[in-house]
């Protein structure tokens, strides 16, 4: 039995999320100005251990259990010719996944992450969406399902990453239906030529006009236009907020996928930071629409859960720094004077 039985069923789980707790909050943020260091001096590392507090809901946060999901999911939309790759590198690629040979498994090793790999359906591609909705509604409630469900309650942090041929397609598409302009979230993806980019374009504005009677609404967008794995990252971010877990959004398809929580309530990503502005060109665009700042800027663009798994090391990093500095008394250094 899915999670969720009917789009209504969804949109009252967005409607009800639970609020960051700011008591604990400030007793992190108390911490931090007695530490042997300038007020403020370690810019926004400070801010992420408080974030950390607040969504976890305790002082110290932990980074104990560190979950990255990679969801995988194929898509009709590449009889299109928009991927300079065929779809079946998607099924490829969770081989590689499974053997250790993606970028994502050193990475997801080197931030002492548990890293899963969940292909949805590999087989059955969504519906090429310039000819109909990608997915019906109960394809689409199944997949946030499976995303929502495969989110454990005792995780620290959640990091949600991708693989799909075709998927920056189907981001822009979203992307631009939910903030508007067309196809100007379309970039090059796996590599096309500028022909390839131009028919990407074309593709996405006759799938917008297709589906203008539909797209006002986000959940209906994000069926019509998105794949199973942008449905099961929405899932698996909407989970995290109901669990307490904060979590770490890697680049332009992640965060397109989870970007129609914000369009139905303006405080829903809260819970979740940005790891990397992707260099793919829509990503600057559409973080600028949901008013995010990213933690990195690596020049990355490979998808996978990567860009958000090395801002794992920055959580880190802050945790290491707030939870093992000496404060001012207790290293008896003399404090600021004025």
């Amino acid at each position: 039995m899915p999670k969720f039985s009917s789009i209504d069923d969804l949109r009252a789980a967005v409607s009800d999320l639970p609020a960051a707790n700011h008591e604990v909050a400030d007793q992190v943020a108390g911490r931090e100005a007695q530490l042997t260091k300038p007020p403020g001096s370690l810019g926004r590392l400070e801010d992420l251990t408080a974030w950390l507090a607040a969504w976890q809901g305790q002082n110290p946060p932990r980074l104990e259990v560190v979950e990255i999901l990679v969801f995988a999911g194929n898509h009709g939309v590449t009889a299109q010719g928009v991927s300079a790759y065929p779809a079946e590198v998607t099924a490829q690629m969770v081989a590689n996944f499974a053997a250790e040979g993606a970028a994502i498994n050193q990475l997801a090793r080197e931030a002492k992450a548990n890293l899963r790999v969940m292909p949805l359906s590999l087989d059955t591609p969504t519906a090429d969406f310039t000819e109909g909705p990608a997915m019906a509604e109960a394809e689409f409630l199944e997949a946030v399902s499976a995303g929502y469900e495969a989110v454990p309650a005792a995780a620290d942090l959640l990091v949600l990453g991708e693989m799909g041929i075709g998927n920056t397609t189907a981001a822009a598409a979203l992307s631009g239906a939910l903030f508007g302009g067309g196809a100007r979230f379309a970039g090059t993806g796996t590599g096309v030529d500028d022909a390839g980019l131009k028919r990407k374009r074309d593709v996405i504005e006759r799938a917008l006009q297709r589906h203008s009677g539909a797209i006002a609404d986000p959940l209906h967008a994000a069926a019509a236009l998105g794949g199973r794995e942008l449905a099961a990252m929405f899932g698996a971010c909407l989970a995290a907020r109901h669990n307490a877990i904060p979590v770490l959004i890697d680049g332009f398809v992640s965060t397109a996928a989870v970007a129609p929580l914000k369009a139905l309530r303006a405080d829903a990503l809260d819970h979740a930071h940005v790891g990397h502005v992707s260099a793919e060109a829509g990503h600057c665009l559409l973080l600028r629409e949901l008013g995010m700042t990213p933690l990195l800027d690596l020049g990355m663009r490979l998808g996978e859960g990567s860009g958000a798994a090395v801002a794992v090391l920055v959580l880190r990093a802050a945790l290491a720094c707030h939870t093992g500095m000496a404060t001012f008394e207790e290293a008896q250094v003399s404090d600021k004077q004025v």
